[in-house]
């Protein structure tokens, strides 16, 4: 695994700098939707990521949120979020990264996350810890929910759709001690992983938003679940994360409203 550790390693970082020297620049900005962004910055930290793994793996698959790339029916799939948080970046708020998985046989069994701002790497291989900048992480030992800070985030169609996470957010706000929302699902997840959140919930996610955070919680200790505490796949668009401690609690509250 060393290998594919050092190629993701050296991709995301290359992409992190890239997303860093571009910041507060001038770049294009598209719409894929009425409210989903995408810039200039994406497509060139997609291009990066997937050229390197391409010239050091080129028989793996790849899938990544700006491009489709035709499936080589590899056991080895790279799942890339070239730019988590491209609605922050787009507005100059410091609050983005690097998000790159590799799902080996169907299981996730690498997870690299880098937030350029702050000059962090988080990595993660199963069965082998998760770390940030080689110092290994543990999930807080923080309980009852009534004493933890949480994060979440809300769907581009939160306008359009009832499930909307609203009726959650103000739930756990009156049972949490706070909720935050900052807009990057990659980095919620490692900061669960770090034990600087105690727990995270979303719905409607890509593989790519959670492919490696959810490694690096289980990895770091955590929990990673359904809403209604049950398995969990990368490709279920609903997640449930936390220190494992108040994970009952937050299945609870979430059991109060039909719909995400």
């Amino acid at each position: 695994m060393q290998h594919y550790l050092d190629i993701a390693v050296q991709a995301a970082r290359a992409a992190g700098m890239l997303q860093r020297e571009r910041l507060w620049s001038d770049f294009a900005i598209d719409f894929k939707g009425e409210t989903d962004l995408v810039t200039e910055v994406d497509r060139a930290c997609e291009e990066l990521i997937v050229g390197s793994i391409r010239q050091a793996f080129p028989d793996h698959d790849i899938l990544a949120e700006e491009n489709d790339y035709a499936s080589l029916r590899s056991s080895h799939k790279w799942i890339i979020d070239p730019l988590d948080g491209t609605t922050n970046y787009a507005h100059g708020f410091p609050w983005f990264g690097v998000s790159i998985a590799l799902e080996i046989g169907g299981e996730v069994r690498l997870g690299v996350i880098c937030h350029p701002m702050m000059d962090e790497l988080f990595t993660a291989v199963k069965g082998e810890g998760a770390f940030v900048n080689g110092r290994r992480l543990a999930v807080s030992r923080r309980a009852p929910l009534r004493q933890c800070l949480l994060a979440t985030g809300f769907p581009y169609d939160r306008t359009r759709s009832n499930e909307n996470n609203f009726a959650h957010f103000i739930n756990f706000q009156m049972t949490a001690r706070a909720v935050r929302r900052a807009g990057a699902a990659a980095l919620d997840l490692a900061y669960v992983a770090a034990g600087r959140l105690d727990g995270y919930w979303e719905c409607k996610l890509k593989p790519w938003d959670v492919a490696a955070g959810h490694l690096l919680v289980t990895e770091a200790g955590g929990m990673v679940t359904s809403h209604e505490g049950g398995a969990w796949s990368c490709y279920d668009h609903r997640i449930l994360a936390s220190n494992g401690l108040i994970h009952d609690e937050m299945v609870a509250v979430l059991a109060g409203v039909n719909v995400c």
